[in-house]
């Protein structure tokens, strides 16, 4: 079998969070993990992004930097890379094949258990200088938290997503991304909730840890124009008596705020001798990629823009985007899926205004919501919508909504940009 053959073969394993089976699995595979200094990165938005910009930065610095991220767009090859190139898949198989041998003996892991663990292999194997490692979920019981002492250790954003698995409400959530957090080791805090601030400050004094609280991003933001696709943020280096800008590629005024983070990621790292110039940072931010997040792309000749958006904080904050990018905002033709797992309701509420198209699509996995019960939901939430339409799949409903000259947004499940961005490729 193939790698993908191998992952799918444990889809049906589901999510079953808790640290004994992958530790007694790479204990098996003589502890990898061990081998590898860490930044661990938890959040419910961001964390992708702030990974993407850390091992970009430190890669143009010089070192061999792992980067494990999920999920993936198109292919599994993806989550795994070194200094932005995707592991091969014939290594992944071959990885994967030798942890299906690992754990026969032992109760059967998960699937983002297996794949985590053929990171940890091709990361130690290639004696990585390092390893930019983002939680699969929550944190504190999450596959990923095994390393006793990261370099780091960062909190991007808290809010409400998955409160059936991680507790109801957004202190609950807060206490399981805090666990990621190790005594002594810096952590590195987003902009957070009052509830969720709480909670993470107790934990932060009872760890000891030294605490770097990012400012809010209208603080960061402070003397930009109202809008621009890609603004610059200025951060105050420690090394110098100046004041450095750095112009963002990713665009959405969130980014203040994830670039931050990884700024003030790399100055604990500087601060224990690692040597990452101002150029290093500035020529790493430039190159940074990430996407399917806020991203241009091009569809039978059209500009559209599309991005995950999967709960209630990304839709607000794509929202805010579409709205800022023009002065006097147009009607927004939207294609949208969305998993029933999802808080379908207030994704739409925080998208939809009056005068919108709205293109309704399943995305390509078991648990998507039908594209009819968005419907219902989508007329619940916005009354005076233009046009409220379903389609059998992505393709159709995007060739319907470029037509015109207003603004095309495909969004709401990483799963369906991936799928989008298949089909665009072949």
């Amino acid at each position: 079998m193939n790698a993908e053959s191998i992952l799918k073969s444990y889809q049906h394993f589901g999510i079953h969070l808790g640290l004994e089976r992958i530790k007694q699995l790479l204990n098996k595979l003589n502890n990898p993990q061990e081998q590898v200094p860490i930044i661990h990165i938890a959040g419910t938005n961001g964390k992708g992004s702030v990974c993407a910009y850390l091992s970009s930065i430190l890669a143009e610095a010089g070192y061999r930097v792992g980067r494990y991220t999920s999920p993936h767009l198109i292919d599994w090859t993806e989550r795994i890379c070194i200094n932005q190139q995707p592991i091969s898949p014939t290594e992944l198989q071959q990885y994967l094949e030798r942890i299906v041998a690992a754990h026969q003996e032992m109760e059967t892991p998960t699937q983002f258990e297996i794949i985590t663990a053929a990171a940890w292999l091709y990361f130690a194997a290639q004696k990585v200088d390092l390893a930019v490692i983002e939680t699969g979920l929550g944190g504190r019981l999450d596959a990923t938290n095994v390393c006793e002492n990261p370099l780091a250790c960062a909190i991007t954003s808290i809010s409400l997503e998955h409160w059936q698995i991680l507790g109801p409400t957004v202190a609950d959530i807060a206490g399981e991304k805090a666990g990621i957090l190790k005594a002594k080791c810096p952590a590195i805090i987003g902009e957070l909730p009052e509830s969720a601030r709480i909670v993470v400050e107790k934990r932060i004094q009872e760890l000891d840890c030294p605490a770097i609280w990012v400012k809010p991003a209208q603080d960061l933001g402070r003397g930009l124009a109202e809008y621009h696709p890609h603004p610059k943020i200025s951060v105050h280096q420690p090394s110098s008596a100046v004041k450095i800008k750095y112009q963002l590629p990713l665009l959405g005024k969130f980014q203040l705020m994830n670039s931050a983070i990884a700024i003030a990621i790399l100055q604990t790292l500087q601060n224990r001798g690692w040597q990452i110039s101002e150029t290093a940072i500035q020529n790493g931010v430039a190159k940074t990629q990430w996407p399917g997040r806020l991203q241009q792309t091009v569809w039978k000749n059209r500009q559209i823009l599309i991005d995950g958006a999967h709960n209630p904080d990304a839709a607000i904050a794509l929202r805010e985007y579409v709205d800022r990018r023009d002065n006097s905002p147009s009607p927004i033709n939207w294609v949208i899926g969305i998993l029933a797992t999802k808080d379908c309701e207030d994704i739409l509420k925080a998208l939809l205004k009056n005068g919108d198209r709205l293109y309704l699509v399943p995305v390509p996995e078991p648990n998507s919501k039908s594209p009819d019960e968005l419907a219902i939901i989508a007329q619940k939430v916005c009354q005076e919508l233009a046009l409220c339409q379903t389609f059998s799949d992505v393709t159709t409903a995007l060739d319907a909504a470029v037509g015109g000259d207003d603004l095309t947004v495909l969004c709401g499940s990483l799963y369906l940009i991936g799928y989008f961005l298949q089909k665009q490729r072949s």
